[in-house]
């Protein structure tokens, strides 16, 4: 029997995170395709990961929202990363950029994870919804 390998070190919201954040891999370079997208890495792991994290969170009975947030954050993270390897070495920047820099890469860390959070809950609502709707003692009325 093949069974789902499980990171046994990590909490279950981290675990439904990094599961989120995996699967949206895919998903974002199918979005990149489409005509006219400027989609990045970074910003799938904060909508599709996070929704994916929340529905796995929700289908382990774990906090949906926290899995989302943690999705946000890690995909908020990768592009600052991301974003400082393209930019170039900061040592040239003017002082004026760096402080910019700063006061961009906080608030992307700090929105990051309220995206997560929001499309985690979705995630997590979208599965409880389908599973109560499966679910034939849920509506005998």
């Amino acid at each position: 029997m093949v069974s789902i390998p499980r990171f046994r070190a990590l909490s279950p919201v981290w675990n439904a995170a990094l599961i989120g954040v995996l699967a949206s891999i895919p998903v974002s370079i199918l979005v990149n395709w489409l005509p006219n997208s400027e989609a990045t890495l970074g910003a799938g792991m904060m909508i599709f990961g996070a929704f994916v994290a929340g529905a796995v969170a929700a289908v382990r009975s774990a906090d949906s929202g926290a899995a989302g947030l943690r999705a946000g954050l890690l995909g908020g993270v990768l592009e600052l990363l991301v974003f400082v390897v393209t930019a170039g070495t900061t040592a040239a920047w003017p002082l004026s950029r760096l402080a910019f820099f700063a006061f961009a890469a906080g608030a992307v860390l700090c929105l990051a994870p309220l995206f997560g959070l929001g499309c985690g809950r979705v995630g997590g609502w979208v599965v409880r919804t389908v599973a109560s709707r499966w679910n034939p003692t849920a509506s005998t009325s």
